[in-house]
């Protein structure tokens, strides 16, 4: 595999992080994670937009690459590594410094880009849905670590799916200080009740994923009600349909949160039918990058 490290496509034998490296000793740093189509990077610009945003919430500023330029580093990561079908994912550390939590010495940040062909989740997923529980760990507070930081900083996700591979279940559903849903380890988390579409506002303690805007998007022009809102698990428990989405697995079905089952419905298939469609017409006009 070959990976883009610091400006230059190298071996992934020789990308090579320093031990004093801040991602590295502190997850100092952020990332995004992609989906190719046909060698098409789905909503490249979203991302790159949302790698900015979180750069300047942690004081990263002094990115040495433009935004067409990650554009085409990450193009060139896909055609080295000849991958069309494929998830990459695009991390920026702070870089070396001395150990200690300053980051005035710090003067060059790393870029990593990693594309590996993706593999399909199975179709059972999609057809008779996913499990959830809801993880005891909460999500940590926006006045903590702000969650629409997209941070290395990934502890709190990762105890969370710690819980939920314990007990067998897919995925596990993060509530707020407050109780309220926020959102799941990988994904944000929608409902429907009654031809409504619920979703936890990022007044929840979510990261806005670039999916969950695009279902917001295709849920208007199926002219579904859109409910952005602070919800108790009891409001989900009395849904019908559930699903949740992100960048890798676009929108997947949900059959179970806890003791709770749920069918797959037909608004959740619509919609999962009307973002193929939606890739079809995004992808028709653009071409391969060679």
């Amino acid at each position: 595999m070959k990976i883009y490290f610091n400006c230059e496509l190298v071996s992934e034998e020789d990308a090579r992080v320093s031990v004093f490296d801040r991602g590295f000793m502190y997850g100092d740093g952020v990332f995004e994670t992609m989906r190719a189509y046909g060698g098409v990077v789905f909503k490249i610009n979203d991302h790159i937009d949302r790698l900015r945003r979180s750069l300047t919430m942690i004081r990263l500023e002094n990115l040495p690459l433009s935004d067409e330029s990650l554009c085409e580093a990450i193009y060139d990561t896909l055609n080295a590594n000849a991958v069309t079908e494929a998830v990459v994912r695009l991390s920026v550390s702070r870089g070396e410094g001395p150990i200690g939590l300053s980051i005035a010495f710090c003067r060059q940040p790393m870029i990593v880009i990693a594309a590996r062909p993706f593999t399909p989740y199975p179709e059972d997923y999609y057809t008779n849905g996913i499990k959830l529980i809801t993880a005891k760990i909460i999500r940590t507070p926006a006045n903590a670590l702000n969650p629409m930081i997209k941070s290395l900083n990934f502890l709190n996700n990762i105890l969370a799916k710690a819980e939920a591979d314990d007990v067998a279940a897919h995925e596990a559903l993060m509530c707020n200080v407050n109780g309220h849903l926020a959102e799941c380890s990988t994904s944000n988390i929608f409902f429907i009740k009654e031809a409504t579409l619920y979703t936890p506002s990022v007044k929840s303690g979510i990261l806005d994923g670039v999916m969950r805007a695009q279902v917001l998007e295709l849920a208007c022009e199926a002219e579904l009600q859109v409910v952005e809102g602070e919800f108790f698990p009891a409001t989900l428990y009395r849904a019908d349909e559930v699903f949740v989405t992100n960048s890798v697995m676009e929108i997947m079905p949900v059959t179970a949160v806890d003791a709770v089952t749920y069918p797959v419905g037909r608004a959740t298939v619509k919609l999962m039918k009307a973002f193929s469609k939606h890739m079809e017409r995004y992808l028709q006009p653009r071409q391969y990058r060679q």
